[in-house]
Formats: structure tokens, sequence, C-alpha cells
């Protein structure tokens, strides 16, 4: 059985689409799956629209489950829901399904042939970016940041899709601590650090839509994460 966890805040309007979308893949493959929405202390309906919509899905192979968490960031979701994972592998997703879950077929196909985490890569050969110039330029800047003060031999550790076997998540969200978005970029510096074997996926991103993330507001944060990993490795936190 798969796990899919869909960190989630605020994405009402949104979710029962998304929800009965993955629902569709999943039985359109024959794939048994939990999904878990870790809704990060969601001021609207989330929740509540995730519990009616789930109704009227398919049941059989499929299971569904709500973690209402306090609001403290996207990080902190998903450490949430993989701990609350039964599954193997486990993959998350951003709730507006901007990666689309049609890539949990290169995922599988990743992981079947001998990668430990499969990511959605913006920056590989065969991706197709269609996004504003201020993201994509904001983007390049973090991930300039990123390869100068936490060294993760990733290409792109932002993107809102990845997989991991069941043993790799456990084990890294175990030792990672940041609940912000630079969680990414952390968990895939003790990836690295701890031999796993990451393959990074080429994919369709179309990013016309509104944005959680605020640059100018969370930008400083964000920085302020990647120099909090490289403070954190000096100290010893994440331990080996």
């Amino acid at each position: 059985m798969l796990t899919l966890v869909l960190p989630a805040y605020n994405e009402a309007r949104r979710i029962a689409a998304t929800l009965t979308r993955c629902a569709e893949y999943f039985r359109g493959r024959g794939i048994e799956a939990e999904i878990i929405l870790a809704d990060d202390g969601s001021e609207d309906a989330t929740p509540d629209t995730f519990h009616r919509a789930k109704i009227g899905l398919p049941h059989r192979g499929l299971t569904y489950k709500v973690l209402q968490l306090q609001h403290r960031g996207k990080g902190a979701a998903v450490r949430a829901g993989v701990n609350a994972a039964s599954g193997d592998p486990i993959v998350f997703l951003d709730a507006d399904l901007t990666i689309p879950v049609e890539i949990i077929d290169l995922f599988l196909e990743a992981l079947a042939t001998g990668a430990d985490i499969a990511i959605a890569s913006r920056y590989v050969s065969g991706s197709i970016v269609d996004r504003p110039w201020w993201r994509r330029l904001m983007g390049d800047v973090y991930r300039f940041a990123v390869h100068l003060l936490v060294p993760t031999g990733i290409r792109d550790t932002q993107c809102g899709g990845k997989m991991y076997t069941s043993e790799a998540a456990k084990e890294l969200f175990s030792r990672q601590r940041l609940d912000g978005f630079a969680f990414d970029a952390e968990v895939l510096f003790l990836a690295r650090r701890a031999g796993y074997r990451v393959r990074e996926i080429a994919f369709a991103l179309h990013q016309r839509k509104d944005s959680r993330i605020d640059f100018l507001r969370d930008s400083p944060r964000m920085f302020r994460d990647l120099f909090l990993i490289r403070v954190n490795a000096l100290r010893g936190v994440y331990g080996r």
C-alpha cells in the first residue's frame, strides 16, 4: 500500500477536486493507497470539505485520513503525515496538484530501479516550466543559496512532489527540524549525508495560479532557515 500525504493550508476551494483526482488515479492504476490530509491549522473548511468529498469516492483499496494540526508550516505538516503513514512508499504532493498526481508513475519506476527518493525537478532535461518571470527569478536566487549553503547534489530541492521509500522517509523526517518551506532542502541535505540515492524526475509545470509563498514576507525566513541548517549540522543536531 502506498501513502499519499497532502499538506494543506486553507485549501477548501480545491481539496475536493484534488481528492477526487487522486482517488480516480489510484483506482485507474489498481493501486491500494491511503490518502492523508495533513491540515496545517486551516482557518477555512478544508478538513470538513475533505470529509464530505471522500463520502462519494471509492473506498475499496483506498483509505482516507485527516490530521488536524496546529498552524506551524508546511514542513511540520509533511513531517506529521510521514509519521502517521503506514504505507510504503510514501509520497507527498502539494494540495493544488501543480505537480500532477500522474507523476507517481515515474516516481514508482525510479524506486523500482534503485532510487530511495524520487523528486520532481524543474531543472533537468525534459522539464517544461511555464510560470511568471518573477517566480522563476526568485526560484533561481533561492536555488543558488541552497547550493551555496546546503549542498545536496540536487538541482531542484523545492518542488512540491517527492516520493520516499518508507525506510528513508521515517529515518530522515525523524531527524529534520524545520517547520517552514526550507524543510525540503534540509531533508535532501540529510539524505546526501546518509547516502540515500535520489533521482530527479522531469515534468511539465504550468504555474499561473496564486501561490502560498509571499516572497517579500517569506524570503527572509527561508534564507535564515538555510543558515540554520548549516548551524545545526555543525552543532551535531542531526546526529550522523
